[in-house]
């Protein structure tokens, strides 16, 4: 069977796709080869054919990919497992057999997973001015699974009949090529920019990780849009000149709203430069999805003006938007109102521009380790929502307000959950945020409020028998609930876990005030001596006698840590497979990614880093 033969089997599933192919082939073949304008409307010219086949060629290229990445999260998972049971039921030496590398999979965590792009900067921003951000580089890994998804958009792209002496044939299958390939990729696109999203749990991707294949996979549908757009407009302009392109963008609808749905995507470029982004982040945002919701509907007409075969496409656009935009008015609903009331928050002015934020739920709320939730406040802006990192959760038991009538007959009717952040105050929100409290201060700052989440927390440490965690600032709120969990889960005995190094490096001493509470908790509870250190590091005391350690288990250092000598010194003692993870300032990570990549050779060292690059 020949290859044309399984195309025109793989075009005859669909009666009207063939109908349509037909007309056009037998009007392409009784037109003399000089005609123009047929090639500037619908489906004229256009290999829906061949469309269909790479369509599906593009989504199984991606659903490979998201398969390969399920099935190594799964075995790890599977791993990490075993590893969870071994190490809970046994002592210190049971764990040696997870400190060994036992294959060469260290080379490739070394070489492609861990490693930066290009020396060790990844994390930390470039920045021309400190108004002016332009953003960060991509790992290695990161990289090539951008590189290796536009290699295939490029190519599918320009798979084309180039045989065809008639140029303006070639443009309009260049034209459809790129429209269909556009509209598929916004069905991805969509799916990455969903907070509610399963295949980021799933395949246990990061807040930064599906922010950084959104930004991509939006810059290639603008690409692909431009290049639809402008194969129309070459055709059209040769036939009928500008005045010809002009009065079909002016009175035929079907050229209009596609120009609407171009127009839109071009803005969400032009409005989404890194420097942008960061300087102006809520106008951002707020254009971002005025534009969204402009270029999905725009897009939704041209199709179903000539009910092109894309049609059913942009409507699955449209129905994932619309449905994550509901389940998250679903989380907000049902995590902030009941009986009890509405969501209020506690905001406490803290030193060093920070606030302590309590969010208090009228409802009950499960959190796990390494989560982050979208906050909302009346009176500064109240549509527009920031992630934070959770730094503690508490619950508070609700009694009936019936008076019992003897005093231990009092009914429980469940819980509340107190939810606290620390909120360092940059520019917008969190600026307003802080002012705002410290206007109140000594008096607490209370305000409506709405949370939104818990999202994330795919990471687990319980069957790893050594624990670094790196803080920076207040990325502490980051490792905090980790350090709770494991210290609870040692005394308990249902972790792996027996040894836990908390580094906190902060600039001056009265940060220590954003956490005290939760820490002195922390330090009473039970076991955590035998499990836990914790290494203090102030970069810019303002009293060089603030300086002092008040046990061994606790110290408190001048300066900056030597994170490769700390790190070496730990792997030198480490129990069992060991994991390092980070959370602050992007030179920070840099550093700690550095390090851990420098011991791949020598044992069994994870890294997991948290960050919240826009």
């Amino acid at each position: 069977m020949s290859t044309l033969d399984i195309l025109r089997r793989a075009g005859a599933q669909s009666a009207t796709t063939t109908a349509l192919e037909t007309a056009t082939t037998t009007e392409a073949a009784a037109t003399p080869l000089n005609t123009i304008g047929m090639f500037a409307t619908e489906l004229n010219g256009v290999n829906q054919t061949v469309n269909d086949l790479l369509r599906d060629v593009l989504w199984w290229s991606l659903g490979i990919m998201a398969m390969v990445i399920l099935l190594f999260r799964l075995t790890h998972r599977a791993k990490n497992h075993m590893r969870h049971m071994t190490g809970m039921s046994g002592g210190v030496n049971q764990q040696r057999y997870f400190k060994e590398n036992r294959s060469s999979w260290w080379k490739v965590k070394k070489h492609l997973l861990y490693a930066p792009l290009w020396n060790k900067r990844h994390n930390r921003e470039f920045r021309i001015s400190s108004a002016v951000n332009m953003g960060t580089l991509p790992s290695r890994w990161h990289a090539l699974l951008l590189i290796v998804y536009m290699a295939m958009n490029i190519a599918y792209t320009l798979v084309l009949d180039y045989s065809r002496q008639n140029k303006y044939s070639v443009a309009a299958e260049l034209r459809g090529r790129s429209g269909v390939l556009a509209v598929c990729n916004m069905i991805a696109l969509v799916i990455l920019a969903g907070r509610n999203n399963p295949l980021i749990g799933w395949l246990q991707i990061s807040f930064d990780t599906y922010n950084l294949l959104h930004r991509w996979m939006g810059r290639m549908v603008v690409l692909e849009a431009l290049v639809h757009t402008s194969c129309w407009a070459y055709v059209q302009h040769a036939d009928t000149g500008f005045s010809g392109v002009y009065h079909k963008l002016a009175n035929d609808p079907f050229c209009s709203y596609g120009m609407v749905g171009t127009v839109a995507f071009v803005l969400i470029l032009l409005t989404s430069p890194s420097p942008i982004r960061h300087a102006f982040y809520e106008t951002f945002l707020n254009l971002h999805i005025i534009f969204a919701a402009v270029a999905i509907a725009g897009v939704w007409v041209h199709c179903d003006i000539p009910n092109l075969p894309q049609k059913p496409y942009i409507r699955a656009v449209a129905a994932l938007w619309i449905c994550d935009r509901i389940i998250r008015l679903g989380r907000l609903i049902y995590c902030n109102y009941s009986t009890r009331g509405w969501t209020t928050a506690s905001i406490e002015a803290m030193p060093g521009d920070a606030c302590r934020v309590t969010m208090h739920l009228p409802t009950e709320l499960a959190v796990k380790p390494g989560s982050h939730a979208y906050l909302r406040f009346a009176n500064l802006n109240f549509w527009e929502s920031h992630p934070f990192s959770i730094a503690w959760v508490a619950h508070r038991p609700v009694f009936s307000p019936d008076l019992p009538l003897m005093e231990k007959k009092l009914t429980l009717e469940g819980q509340t959950t107190d939810i606290s952040f620390v909120i360092h105050a940059q520019t917008g929100l969190t600026r307003r945020l802080f002012n705002a409290a410290k206007v109140c201060a000594p008096r607490t700052l209370r305000l409506k409020a709405a949370f939104e989440g818990p999202y994330g927390g795919h990471h687990s440490l319980d069957s790893y028998g050594h624990a670094v965690l790196f803080a920076g600032s207040s990325g502490i709120t980051h490792q905090i609930p980790y350090v709770k969990h494991l210290i609870q889960g040692f005394s308990d005995g249902t972790i792996a876990t027996k040894k836990v190094l908390l580094v906190w490096i902060i600039r001056d001493v009265d940060h220590l005030e954003w956490v005290r509470p939760w820490m002195d908790e922390i330090l009473r509870m039970q076991g955590r001596r035998d499990i836990l250190n914790i290494k203090l590091f102030v970069t810019k005391p303002k009293n060089p006698r603030e300086i002092s350690s008040p046990s061994s288990t606790v110290q408190m250092l001048p300066g900056r840590p030597n994170i490769n000598l700390l790190l070496q010194t730990e792997v030198r003692d480490q129990v069992g497979a060991m994991c390092v993870t980070v959370c602050g300032p992007g030179a920070l990570q840099d550093s700690v990614r550095e390090a851990v990549r420098e011991v791949q050779d020598v044992s069994v060292v994870d890294f997991i880093e948290e960050s919240f690059t826009w």
